[in-house]
């Protein structure tokens, strides 16, 4: 039985509290139920396999002869000379996320959302722990561990998954890839450790040290600071300076959308909910202010942030669309453009790098160049916001 030792603050940051808060009253009860419920109940397990090869020569990452597409492991691992790597598959196993699907069936939603996040905090945990005793096992033998990295991470098809789990497998306990590339149990998670000898990459390019993911405060290989997610978000990999995405938009201008426009919200499920507010002018009637809202739901970080759900509504109070001239002219067609246009549903959120959108200019809506153009920017905004937003 592996023993679970999930840390208060890592727990506490999941459930979305500020830093140093101490909880009190019912959110301390329920916090301190459901780490006694899965301490009774829970079934994790953890299994590590070393590959027996690494070939990164073809521009792909072929683990013991099965390639894998994604470029930003292949630009890590190759900076920093790998020369192996360990497949490492975790989970908290089915028993809490059966358990909070049936406290949600009993009309439990504060049961149900702390046994759900605290199931997360175990995989958070699992993964940890397995990367901090690596780092032991590697520094006895003069190597070092590189971050890990997983499928649906950004730059790596969540599709691959499959081919991962077959490639670690067997293992200790249940675990399979869902058609949408997801694992059942959702509180799993596969990971890539690069290996090397080149401990001298590492010590000099902090990109590719596991300690700015690490949360592991007792380890006594530390060589960097831990470095924590933008509040109430599931912590991010941190993204090497060489991968940074090329986005349509100076990132200046994100950054400042991003603190400004911008509400992101995770979900107990680990879906995040974003509203993008768009702030523009009509291009006639001497340019009446208008505001729109965005309202993007994405799948969790694990499966790439696939687009869900999308929405372009009026502000609340927004009088200023009713000035278009489309609208002026025919307001129904227009407005139900608007509402039916929903650009990359059902793509990871990544797609909308690549993206191809003809340029505009107006501030108004009345045009489908226009429209598209300021879903970009919305998109671009998330996009920014959960994979750049640190300490930029």
């Amino acid at each position: 039985m592996i023993a679970v030792d999930v840390q208060p603050a890592e727990y506490l940051r999941l459930l979305g509290y500020p830093r140093d808060f101490v909880p009190a009253g019912r959110a301390s009860e329920l916090a301190g139920w459901a780490r006694q419920w899965y301490a009774a109940h829970g079934r994790p397990w953890v299994h590590e396999k070393e590959v027996e090869s690494l070939d990164l020569s073809s521009g792909a990452v072929r683990l013991n002869g099965e390639t894998f597409s994604s470029r930003r492991l292949h630009a890590t691992l190759e900076e920093a000379g790998a020369h192996g790597a360990v497949l490492v598959a975790v989970s908290a196993g089915p028993e809490a996320e059966e358990y909070a699907q049936q406290l949600w069936r009993e009309e439990k939603p504060d049961e149900y959302f702390f046994l759900e996040v605290y199931g997360s905090a175990v995989v958070e945990h699992l993964v940890t722990a397995t990367g901090a005793r690596l780092c032991g096992w590697a520094d006895q033998r003069r190597m070092a561990v590189l971050p890990h990295y997983s499928p649906g991470y950004s730059g790596w098809d969540v599709a691959e998954q499959n081919r991962l789990l077959d490639l670690i497998g067997p293992l200790p306990g249940p675990l399979q890839v869902l058609p949408s590339g997801g694992l059942q149990p959702k509180k799993s998670l596969l990971a890539v450790f690069g290996l090397t000898r080149h401990i001298d990459r590492v010590q000099r390019l902090t990109d590719l040290m596991p300690c700015e993911n690490c949360s592991f405060s007792p380890c006594q290989f530390r060589r960097a600071p831990y470095r924590r997610s933008r509040q109430g978000l599931a912590e991010l990999p941190v993204i090497p300076q060489w991968e940074r995405p090329s986005y349509s938009v100076n990132p200046k201008a994100l950054k400042r959308w991003a603190a400004e426009r911008l509400t992101l919200e995770q979900r107990p499920d680990g879906s995040i909910d974003a509203r993008f507010r768009y702030d523009g002018t009509t291009c006639t009637n001497m340019g009446r202010p208008l505001a729109f809202d965005y309202f993007v739901k994405l799948g969790r970080r694990e499966t790439g942030y696939p687009i869900r759900e999308q929405r372009c509504v009026p502000a609340p109070g927004d009088s200023g669309h009713t000035r278009m001239c489309q609208y002026l002219a025919n307001p129904a067609p227009l407005m139900e453009s608007i509402a039916r246009e929903k650009p990359l549903l059902g793509q990871p959120l990544d797609d909308v790098l690549t993206w191809r959108r003809t340029p505009a200019g107006t501030g108004c809506y009345c045009d489908p160049a226009s429209r598209e153009h300021k879903w970009g920017l919305a998109l671009e905004t998330i996009h920014y916001a959960l994979h750049q937003g640190q300490d930029q």
